[in-house]
């Protein structure tokens, strides 16, 4: 249809889009701020909301307690290798030099040194019962690390056991608290979209169509944007199901507005053709002659044969001739192309002859 409008009136009807898509995104940005603001209605919920908080207390304490003395446990059972690496040295070099000395009196064959052989056994003795001493100080502090991490593991089994009850009641919550967000959600869109049905319907040619267009593209946004994805899931079914309802209210829409256009279409192609030009819209009809476009019936029309002056489709006049100077003309044309004379002049009327 842009063909058919003036210059200016194009440039008009641009800016009127325009206006029309900066009202769009002005509704956009402030729904996106109230519905952003929606979640904020409920109270955030965490898991701690929902343990049992006396028993998660002590459970904690306990591995609390039971980590500091794994801890301590650690630390003592490094002390207590440090040792045992300690009597292990010192009883290694003592046995070796007590070897040598030994070695060097089965040589020489000396009995008086029978008491030094004595002490020196003595000392070996207690070297070996230091080191013993250092081994089971390391067992001990082994068997005190152990029984810590026991408890430890054995109070995170508790604590686990907890947080997965309260986990559940926790995620029953938050489901619960997602489908009143998306209630609240709903509320605001659906009345949205009755609303730019409305306004389509009804008010898309009237004087302000920009703002009506602008609010029914703000409330297209605001059902697939800002609710569509916050649909809850529960699988895919429930999705799937809205998709499925919608496009068989959507296809049931098409379908009744197209038996209706054609029923329209096979009322108007009954009505007498000066009446059919008529009814048509100067604006409309040029557009459609502009693509080739028969104007009552909207099937293709070969327009450049000069030999075709009716629609073959319909029989909608096409073309006639200008009274006073007899070009062929467009018959939606207000003025003639060749002599500028009003479409609407008519035909002189042939005199009559009086009666003889």
């Amino acid at each position: 249809m842009s063909k058919a409008l003036r210059l200016s009136e194009k440039w008009f009807q641009r800016g009127l889009w325009l206006v029309a898509v900066v009202f769009a995104g002005f509704l956009i940005g402030l729904g996106g701020s109230v519905v952003g603001d929606l979640p904020q209605v409920e109270q955030t919920l965490g898991l701690e909301d929902f343990i049992d908080k006396p028993a998660a207390a002590q459970v904690r304490a306990t591995i609390a307690t039971g980590r500091k003395a794994e801890e301590a446990a650690d630390a003592a059972l490094e002390q207590a290798q440090l040792k045992l690496q300690t009597a292990r040295a010192n009883s290694s070099a003592a046995r070796e030099t007590f070897d040598n000395w030994l070695a060097t009196r089965s040589a020489t064959g000396r009995s008086d040194q029978d008491p030094e052989l004595i002490r020196r056994t003595q000392a070996l003795d207690a070297l070996a019962a230091a080191e013993r001493k250092a081994q089971s100080a390391i067992e001990q502090q082994e068997q005190v690390a152990l029984d810590a991490r026991q408890s430890v593991h054995a109070a995170q089994t508790q604590l686990d056991t907890l947080e997965s009850a309260a986990g559940n009641s926790w995620q029953q919550a938050q489901r619960a608290q997602e489908l009143r967000v998306f209630g609240y959600r709903l509320a605001l869109t659906l009345p949205l979209l009755a609303i730019a049905g409305w306004l389509f319907a009804k008010k898309r040619k009237s004087t302000y169509w920009p703002f009506v267009w602008g609010f029914i593209y703000f409330a297209l946004f605001a059902f697939f944007v800002e609710l569509v994805p916050y649909m809850p899931s529960y699988g895919g079914y429930v999705r799937y199901l809205v998709g499925i309802v919608l496009t068989v209210l959507v296809g049931r829409q098409a379908i009744v507005a197209l038996n209706r256009y054609l029923e329209k279409q096979k009322l108007a192609e009954a009505l007498p053709d000066a009446q059919r030009r008529e009814e048509l819209s100067y604006d409309v009809a040029l557009a459609r002659l502009g693509k080739s476009v028969c104007p009552g019936c909207e099937r293709q029309v070969d327009l450049k044969n000069d030999k075709i002056d009716f629609c073959p489709h319909c029989g909608i006049g096409l073309f006639d001739h200008c009274v006073p100077c007899h070009t062929r003309k467009s018959a939606f044309a207000k003025f003639c192309h060749a002599c500028g004379t009003s479409a609407t002049v008519l035909p002189p009327v042939a005199a009559v002859s009086p009666p003889v």
